[in-house]
């Protein structure tokens, strides 16, 4: 079938278009990630310590899930005079043996719930004499609040909460809601929505002394996919796992399908012991088990996802379709082309190769489509099993992550259902393309 007739027939299934579609979204997605995130930065992300995802809360839910939701949750946020997005300025006071820096954090503040902490972090640089802060409160009906005032060492950290000082001040109320509320001694709890700001002001007693700071408030939401256990953004592993799986997938299908092709034909040509061995080859290989074997080489030899791969190659080679393709090379083997080819001299590699598996590449196109799902569940499999690649970031481990820290019972559902719906996805994606595939190159099925 020549391509603009085959590209027609395509459109006549709205089912392939789709999954099309949505195949050629999750390719663009794999091509992009591993330029914007690159492989060695994303390892280093997904590896890495509560330290390097301070700015975000553990267990946060998506930011989307504001949209469905009345009562809306508090969102995170960090504001950073290092990089530009908190106002900062220095002050050189008389005699120029000592400076002011006034630093000024705003934010809106639009949720119905209290956030879950309020931190400060400070990094100064000094001498002898350590800087002295004073932070205070402004809300959006103009109050002031006194925070707290203190010397701050080369790299410290001021928790609101862990403040006792404040505590009292705000009568016994916890300053992540005292400091929100139009009274925190009222009866009636109210709080208040609107812009506020937290100015800091910093006496640095020596002249070349300098110092930032940086507001980190952590909500219930966090970025668009969520935060886990470690404080790590899921977002990471989400984008990353779209290219290892598809790899994973097209590469396996691909090498699997070639690999039985080439088989089958060679069985049939050749004859004699070759087919006998291919065959006895193919009947052990159905009947080991062929996941326990993969659990077993992930748990006592390597997990690393090229050693799976390779074993999974390796236990796939006399699959079962060697079995059905053997039937239809036989055929084959008997047309008139294939005696000519023989007359004329034509070598054993020619006529495989060039004779009889181009016969059946059509007919093999939908089976390697719709084999792909089944390798990139495998992955996945493996990978909730605790099997998985423990350094790459994958849907699968993400799953594997959820369980194992009880992401169900707390209520974290978008902590399994977001690799869960991709998963779908991509699976819904191959075989709507598939079987439609199946049924323009098979022409017994295009009337179904």
């Amino acid at each position: 079938m020549k391509l603009p007739a085959f590209t027609k027939e395509l459109t006549r299934y709205p089912s392939a278009m789709i999954g099309l579609f949505i195949i050629l979204i999750l390719l663009i997605i794999s091509i992009a990630v591993p330029i914007i995130i690159p492989y060695h930065k994303a390892v280093d992300m997904w590896r890495g310590s509560e330290n390097m995802w301070y700015q975000n809360p553990k267990f946060a839910a998506p930011a989307w899930l504001n949209i469905f939701r009345r009562q809306k949750l508090a969102e995170s946020l960090a504001i950073s005079t290092a990089d530009g997005e908190a106002s900062k300025v220095v002050t050189v006071n008389e005699g120029g043996a000592s400076t002011t820096t006034e630093m000024v954090f705003t934010f809106d503040y639009t949720a119905d719930v209290f956030p879950q902490e309020m931190i400060l972090y400070f990094k100064s640089t000094f001498s002898e004499k350590q800087p002295f802060v004073s932070i205070t409160w402004l809300t959006p009906d103009g109050r002031e609040l006194r925070v707290g005032d203190f010397a701050v060492n080369r790299s410290q950290a001021y928790w609101f909460s862990q403040d006792s000082k404040l505590v009292r001040r705000l009568g016994g109320m916890d300053p992540r809601q005292g400091l929100f509320l139009l009274d925190p001694k009222a009866e009636v709890l109210r709080l208040v929505k609107g812009t506020y700001q937290l100015k800091v002001s910093a006496l640095n007693f020596e002249p070349d002394a300098q110092i930032d700071a940086e507001f980190v408030l952590h909500g219930q939401v966090s970025g668009w996919a969520g935060t886990d256990h470690l404080r790590r953004d899921l977002g990471v592993a989400l984008l990353w796992g779209t290219p290892i799986a598809l790899s994973f997938g097209l590469v396996a299908a691909l090498a699997t399908t070639v690999a039985h092709m080439a088989i089958a034909a060679a069985g049939v040509w050749f004859g004699g012991w070759v087919d006998e061995l291919i065959q006895r080859l193919t009947e052990v290989n159905l009947v080991l088990p062929f996941l326990p074997i993969l659990i077993m080489i992930g748990t006592f030899y390597n997990r690393s996802i090229f050693t799976i791969f390779g074993a999974v190659i390796l236990l796939s080679l006399f699959g079962q379709s060697i079995k059905g393709l053997r039937a239809t090379f036989l055929q084959i083997k008997e047309s008139g082309y294939i005696e000519a080819a023989r007359s004329y001299g034509a070598s054993n590699a020619r006529i495989i190769f060039l004779y009889l598996i181009p016969r059946l590449i059509p007919l093999l196109v939908p089976g390697l489509v719709t084999a792909i799902p089944g390798y990139v569940y495998l992955e996945a499999s493996l990978a909730v099993l605790g099997l998985g690649d423990p350094v790459l970031p994958t849907w699968g481990k993400v799953i594997q992550d959820a369980q194992a820290n009880g992401a169900l019972y707390k209520g974290l559902y978008y902590w399994i259902l977001q690799p869960s719906v991709l998963l779908m996805i991509a699976g819904l994606a191959f075989a709507m393309l598939g079987f439609s595939l199946d049924r323009i190159f098979n022409p017994r099925l295009r009337g179904i």
